[in-house]
């Protein structure tokens, strides 16, 4: 009888074997290691929707508009974009400035998570 509750009693245990915790491990760490690399990535975006924003209101002209955004990129250290990748157009008498580009964070050998933006002044 005591044999039997034995048996009974492991096979309720539950619980992470060695080998699943070192491979739940694996996982956390590579997330965070992504994650870590995508942050800055997308803090970059919000500061670049900003500094267009700003260009295109304060901007009337072409040559205006690139020079207010490449000013605002040396002020919050913006790489990915520069003035002359902005397409500036007119919608009655409003400028209107929309960017498109894409950043790559390598994962292992030639695994690569590729980030494509795209965005428009209002």
């Amino acid at each position: 009888m005591r044999k039997l509750q034995r048996c009974a009693s492991r096979t309720r245990q539950r619980g992470l074997s060695f080998f699943g915790l070192v491979l739940l491990g694996v996982i956390i760490v590579s997330v965070v290691a992504v994650g870590s690399q995508a942050i800055p990535i997308f803090l970059e975006f919000q500061a670049i929707r900003k500094a267009v924003a700003k260009a295109a209101s304060e901007g009337s002209t072409v040559a205006d508009v690139r020079a207010d955004f490449d000013r605002a990129a040396a002020i919050d250290d913006i790489s990915s974009i520069s003035g002359k990748n902005l397409e500036v157009t007119k919608e009655g008498d409003k400028v209107v400035v929309s960017f498109a580009y894409q950043r790559e964070i390598a994962l292992v050998g030639p695994a690569y998570l590729t980030f494509k933006f795209e965005g428009k002044s209002n």
